[in-house]
């Protein structure tokens, strides 16, 4: 199945390393961006090869790379083009047009042989007696980790990718496209009995204040920050990264679109609803849910109550459509037209005249009583997207989690005649300028900070005694044995039953690892995230906690004891050999 050939490939003297394709930078012949990879441009979207830069360069080191011949093995995706045209172009029109339009371009432009092999001390090594130094190419070997993965979990593995009756859908980005769409499904086909993806809804990027997310330069939102900074909000985050989820193009997180969407969706129209309700409910019907009167019901009524009713298939349809701003759009459109009902009803001026018409007091009765069970209705079709509003939703009206179950969306007798409901609380606060402001100034700041030093080897020391004694002496080739790496913290978390040890992602640029480290007793976890660190990157896997553990970060320790990281040289890629 594999082709076996000899290529010229880019060479980095002075790192000596074959690069891979990400890992050579040049100007874009597209669209001129400086800082293309050997891949694809970002700023553009174009699939690139390295050959296509204009003046390429390492990542790693900023050298002009050399070209020198290698051997590596190739999957010959041409075989399987006219099988890809038919599954895709034929059979799969429904996929997202930013999906489909990649995948066409690239089937219309010719598939071509593509190695799946790479030259590096890291990865999965090539099973074959002649491919000394030579690892799977990630993207061969990853997309086989989704089935090994199922695997491990279960001996009935089969069930989820032999049969024809399961959905295969890969939630992905842009760049990924291809391997997910073009590549994976080529592997499955060659291997026969195994079932295609049904859907790739893969988004576009999502910037900040109108540049792209970098962690290495601190122009990121920190989670364990934000939470920090607006404590019991963490459902505003979601809800406008949902509502400006870049689907089909890429988007732009601004911190003024998070204010305003704050305050004037999610507090001025959904929250401002719910409150409305409840406090007209215990003012003008006693705390309690007021009986339906049918025999007044007018058309206002019928017609809150058919939105009611068909509010549960719109947000259905988008959801099973993967159009995740269109469904959470519906959900608050319900509370959209409940504000409008509401205010034709007028239940407060109603009340005024029941001294002189007590019958009036039905059409308070079915206005509040239909505002309930839309409000009902409401904390079902936002729990996917803002589980704790949800949650806080049902301790007002005293209703256990059950009733969040999306078959009773839809309903309009959730609540039942005469049962008493809680005080409101506000589900969604004003959001101040000043908070705003805070945020971008924090946001400007931190990535103008420069990476912290890097530690000394040695610290020189009051006493003697305090310095340990040196390790058995080395050769150079044992030294040389070590492939040490520049890195960057993404997260970090306790190990549980384990006092001293952390769980750290850390981004090697080629691949994110995950690495335990000793280090618990010394640092909080959530001061570490975006750390630079040293990894020693080609140390044997290792179970800890039943965590394996790729990896080891460098510390310095002084003679208090006191841990200190290892920092990479400024301005060093993550990826960067460290020598």
């Amino acid at each position: 199945m594999f082709e076996e050939k000899e290529s010229e490939q880019y060479y980095d003297e002075k790192t000596n390393t074959f690069l891979a394709d990400r890992y050579i930078v040049g100007t874009c012949p597209v669209c001129g961006n400086d800082n293309a990879y050997g891949d694809q441009c970002e700023k553009c979207g174009s699939s690139l090869s390295p050959e296509q830069l204009i003046n390429p360069r390492s990542a790693l080191s900023d050298a002009i790379p050399i070209k020198r011949k290698t051997k590596h093995w190739y999957f010959p995706l041409q075989n399987y083009e006219e099988f890809l045209k038919k599954w895709i172009l034929e059979g799969h029109t429904e996929w997202k047009n930013n999906v489909f339009g990649q995948c066409k371009s690239w089937l219309d432009s010719g598939l071509q042989s593509r190695a799946m092999t790479r030259d590096s001390s890291w990865g999965i090594k090539v099973p074959l007696p002649d491919a000394e130094g030579k690892v799977l190419y990630v993207w061969f070997d990853a997309p086989i980790g989704y089935i090994s993965a199922t695997k491990e979990l279960t001996e009935n593995w089969a069930d989820y990718w032999c049969k024809e009756d399961t959905k295969l859908v890969h939630f992905i980005g842009k760049d990924n496209i291809v391997f997910h769409c073009i590549i994976f499904p080529a592997m499955l086909k060659a291997h026969g009995n195994f079932v295609l993806p049904d859907n790739v809804p893969a988004n576009e990027f999502l910037n900040i204040e109108g540049d792209k997310v970098s962690t290495s330069r601190n122009w990121a939102v920190w989670v364990h920050e934000y939470i920090k900074d607006f404590p019991g909000c963490e459902d505003v985050l979601r809800y406008v990264l949902c509502a400006n989820a870049p689907e089909n193009k890429d988007n732009d997180f601004t911190w003024k679109d998070f204010q305003d969407r704050n305050n004037n969706e999610l507090a001025s129209i959904f929250g401002n609803f719910v409150n409305r309700t409840f406090v007209l409910m215990h003012k003008l019907c006693g705390g309690k849910v007021p009986k339906l009167h049918t025999d007044v019901l007018d058309e206002k009524d019928k017609s809150i109550i058919a939105d009611i009713e068909a509010a549960k298939g719109k947000v259905q349809t988008a959801l099973e459509n993967y159009r995740f701003r269109d469904a959470l759009y519906e959900a608050i459109d319900l509370s959209r037209k409940g504000n409008k009902y509401m205010q034709e009803k007028e239940p407060w001026i109603v009340a005024k005249k029941l001294a002189e018409d007590p019958e009036a007091q039905k059409s308070i009765d079915n206005c509040l009583h239909l505002c309930l069970q839309l409000t009902a209705n409401l904390a079902i079709l936002v729990n996917p997207f803002l589980p704790a509003t949800a949650k806080k939703m049902l301790n007002m009206m005293k209703v256990v989690d059950k009733m969040l179950d999306w078959d009773n969306a839809g309903k309009i007798n959730l609540l039942s005649v005469g049962y008493s409901l809680r005080a409101p609380e506000i589900l969604f606060r004003k959001i101040e300028d000043a908070e705003i402001e805070a945020q971008i100034q924090k946001l400007k700041a931190g990535s103008q900070q420069k990476p912290e030093a890097p530690a000394k080897a040695v610290e020189k020391v009051e006493s003697a005694e305090a310095v340990s004694e040196l390790k058995p002496e080395i050769v150079f080739d044992d030294f040389a044995k070590i492939d040490l790496r520049s890195g960057t913290i993404l997260s970090a978390e306790k190990v549980e039953k384990a006092d001293k040890l952390l769980k750290l992602q850390v981004d090697l640029g080629f691949e994110k690892r995950t690495i335990v480290s000793g280090i618990a007793q010394h640092f909080d976890a959530a001061t570490i995230v975006g750390k630079r660190v040293v990894v020693v990157a080609n140390l044997a896997p290792r179970k800890m906690r039943g965590i394996e553990s790729n990896g080891m970060i460098l510390m310095a320790e002084d003679a208090t004891g006191k841990l200190i990281f290892v920092n990479g040289e400024e301005g060093a890629v993550n990826g960067s050999k460290v020598s």
